[in-house]
C-alpha cells in the first residue's frame, strides 16, 4: 500500500502556525471534516473548478454572429478569435508549472479563476477586435494555468480515490462546456442587455464565486500542503526526455484534436456534401455524448485508468466514429457523432488520471504541464492539417483524414500505458 508523502516538520513550522492553533483550540473533529464529509467537499470544490475551466471558453460561440456584426469582423478575424484559446492551452500550460512550483496549485488554481473571469468581463467592455484579443488571451491564460493545477489537488484531496477525484472534475468541465452553449442564446442574451456583451459579464460572474467558495472551503493545509504550500526550490520544468510524458501528451492530443477538428469542420462539410439538415443535431450529439462517459467513469475510473483495453477500445470506437460520419447515412452519422464525443471523454479522464498516479507529488505538476502543452499543440496543429487535405485534394471528406489517423495512434500508443512500474521509474528519473 503506498503511504502518504511525509511532510517535513520544519516546513510545517513555517506555513502552519495558524492551522496548528487552530487545531490545539478544538478537537480533531471540529477543525478538519474526516471521511465521507470530507470526500464530499473535495468533490464538489473539484467539480466547481473544472465548471471553471470552460464556463468563459464556450461563452463565445453562442454570441459569434453578433460579434461579427456589431465590429464588421471577417471570417479570419473571427478564426484568430476563436482559436486563441487553444493557442494559450498549449502555450501557457507551462508557465502555470512555474506557479505552482512557486505559490502552490491552490493559489495557482484561484489566480486562474480570477483571470478567467477578469477576461471574461473584459470581453464584455470590449470596444474593438484588438481589445477583444487582449481579453481573450487573459481568459486564456487563466484557463490555461488552472489545468495543470487541478492534477496535484486531486492527489492532495482524494489520494484513495484519483481515478473519482479526476472523473468529479472532468464532468465539471463537461457541464462547463455545456452550460453557456445552452443557456447563452434563449436565456443569458435576453436577461442582460440583448447584445453580446451582456453575457461575457454574466459568465465571469460564477467564476468569481468559484474561486471564493473555493478559498474557504478547500481542505486544510495539512492535507494538500504539497499541493497548496509554498516551495522555491521545487521543480517546474517538464522533463521532455520522458517517454512516458511524450505517450500520454500524444494521446491526449489525438482525442483533443478530433473534438477541435470535428466540431470545426463538421458544419461545412455536411453543408458541401448536401445534408445540412443533419448540422445541428451532429454538433448536439458530439458534445452531448461527452456526458455519459464521464458519468460512467465517476464509477469506474480508479479500475481502469491503468489498463490498456479501455484506450485500445476507445481509439477504435474513435476510428469506427469518424468512417461512420463520413460515409454513413443520417442515422449512423447521428450515432457515430454520438460515440466520437462517448470515448473521447473516456480517453480525456483516464489520461487526466495518469499524472497523479504516475508521478512523485512533487513532480505532478510537471508531467502535467507537458501533458497539456503537446496535447494542446496537437488541437492546434491538426485543423490546419485537415484544412490543407481539403484545400490540396478539393475533396472536403478529406479533412477527417489527420484525424482518423489520429485513432490509429492512439490505438498503437496505448499499451504503453500497461506498464505503469516502468513508465514511472522513467518519470522519476
Amino acid at each position: 500500500m503506498r503511504r502518504p508523502a511525509r511532510i517535513p516538520r520544519t516546513e510545517n513550522d513555517n506555513t502552519d502556525s495558524e492551522s496548528e492553533t487552530r487545531a490545539m483550540k478544538a478537537s480533531p473533529s471540529e477543525s478538519e471534516p474526516s471521511g465521507t464529509a470530507r470526500l464530499l467537499q473535495a468533490g464538489v470544490l473539484l467539480w466547481l473548478a473544472g465548471i471553471g475551466l470552460r464556463l468563459t471558453i464556450l461563452a463565445v460561440p453562442p454570441v459569434i454572429p453578433l460579434i461579427r456584426d456589431d465590429l464588421s469582423l471577417s471570417a479570419t478575424e473571427i478564426g484568430v478569435l476563436t482559436g486563441i484559446p487553444a493557442v494559450l492551452f498549449a502555450l501557457a500550460a507551462i508557465p502555470g508549472s512555474l506557479l505552482i512550483a512557486r505559490f502552490g496549485a491552490l493559489t495557482t488554481l484561484l489566480v486562474g479563476l480570477l483571470a478567467t473571469a477578469a477576461g471574461s468581463a473584459f470581453r464584455g467592455i470590449a470596444p474593438d477586435i484588438w481589445f477583444l484579443y487582449a481579453a481573450t488571451v487573459v481568459t486564456g491564460f487563466g484557463v490555461a494555468v488552472m489545468q495543470p493545477a487541478l492534477p496535484p489537488l486531486v492527489r492532495a484531496w482524494m489520494p484513495q480515490k484519483i481515478g473519482f477525484g479526476t472523473a468529479v472534475y472532468a464532468n465539471g468541465l463537461l457541464i462547463g462546456e455545456v452550460l453557456p452553449v445552452a443557456l447563452t442564446l434563449p436565456l443569458i442574451v435576453p436577461l442582460t442587455d440583448g447584445g453580446w456583451r451582456g453575457p461575457f459579464l454574466a459568465w465571469a460572474a460564477p467564476c468569481v464565486v468559484f474561486a471564493v467558495v473555493i478559498l474557504l472551503f478547500a481542505p486544510g493545509r495539512r492535507a494538500a500542503a504539497g499541493a497548496s504550500g509554498f516551495a522555491s526550490n521545487r521543480k517546474w520544468w517538464p522533463d521532455w526526455n520522458s517517454g512516458l510524458l511524450w505517450r500520454i501528451g500524444i494521446m491526449f492530443g489525438t482525442v483533443n484534436a478530433m473534438y477541435f477538428t470535428i466540431n470545426a469542420f463538421v458544419p461545412d462539410i455536411l453543408a458541401r456534401t448536401g445534408r445540412d439538415d443533419l448540422i445541428s443535431i451532429t454538433l448536439t450529439a458530439l458534445n452531448v455524448g461527452q456526458l455519459p462517459a464521464s458519468l460512467l467513469l465517476l464509477v469506474f475510473a480508479g479500475r481502469l485508468v491503468r489498463k490498456v483495453w479501455p484506450y485500445v477500445a476507445c481509439g477504435v470506437g474513435a476510428v469506427v466514429a469518424i468512417l461512420g460520419i463520413m460515409f454513413g447515412p443520417p442515422s449512423v452519422v447521428i450515432a457515430c457523432a454520438l460515440l466520437n464525443g462517448f470515448v473521447d471523454a473516456g480517453v480525456l479522464i483516464l489520461i487526466f488520471a495518469l499524472p497523479p498516479l504516475l508521478a512523485k507529488p512533487e513532480d505532478v505538476h510537471r508531467l502535467a504541464a507537458g501533458m497539456f502543452t503537446i496535447s494542446y499543440s496537437c488541437a492546434v496543429i491538426t485543423p490546419i492539417l485537415s484544412g490543407l487535405a481539403w484545400d490540396l485534394s478539393g475533396e472536403p471528406l478529406a479533412a477527417f483524414v489527420p484525424v482518423l489517423l489520429g485513432g490509429v495512434v492512439l490505438i498503437v500508443l496505448a499499451p504503453g500505458i500497461g506498464g505503469v512500474a516502468r513508465a514511472s521509474r522513467d518519470v522519476h528519473a
